[in-house]
């Protein structure tokens, strides 16, 4: 097995990946499931570890690149398909969890490393949410039929300034 390089800390179904088992990638979430929507479709969760964001079990400085695709859902019911394929935040948490959640992200990522941070405004913006990062974005994209869905990349660089909330 070739060495990971990779973090998805919230891989939930692999969804937007080419190839759900990349080798140079551990997969993490908090969750394992096995389960039908609705709509009749599977829907699998088996991370390589379980794993919560906000306590990354890996040294320093591992990752070239971490995947951050937290659950972006507060309003969703517990049982709710939605919650089930997509996850829930903790509406009186969610902050401090996605802040613990950058921040962990970017300490198990190497120097110059890139953080890939996704994220849905059903529930709260963007711009509430990389707030909480301790660096600035580079650049990002808005994609999906309504451009909710953000992609947004950082790095982890030294000579750039932490955000004075980092």
């Amino acid at each position: 097995m070739a060495k990971p390089l990779i973090l998805d800390a919230c891989c939930g179904g692999r969804m937007f990946w080419f190839d759900k088992s990349n080798p140079l990638t551990v997969f993490m979430d908090n969750r394992e499931c096995d389960d039908t929507l609705c709509d009749g479709r599977k829907f699998v969760v088996n991370p390589d570890m379980v794993g919560d964001f906000r306590h990354i079990y890996f040294d320093d400085n591992v990752f070239q690149l971490v995947v951050f695709d937290p659950p972006h859902l507060i309003k969703a019911g517990e049982k709710s398909w939605l919650a089930k394929k997509y996850g829930r935040l903790n509406p009186d948490t969610y902050k401090d969890d996605l802040k613990q959640g950058f921040s962990e992200c970017f300490r198990v990522l190497k120097p110059n490393g890139i953080l890939v941070f996704k994220w849905n405004e059903t529930d709260v913006t963007v711009n509430e949410i990389i707030k909480l990062a301790p660096y600035s974005p580079l650049f990002g994209h808005k994609s999906g039929k309504l451009n909710k869905t953000h992609w947004i990349v950082f790095m982890k660089n030294e000579e750039m300034e932490l955000k004075e909330n980092g």
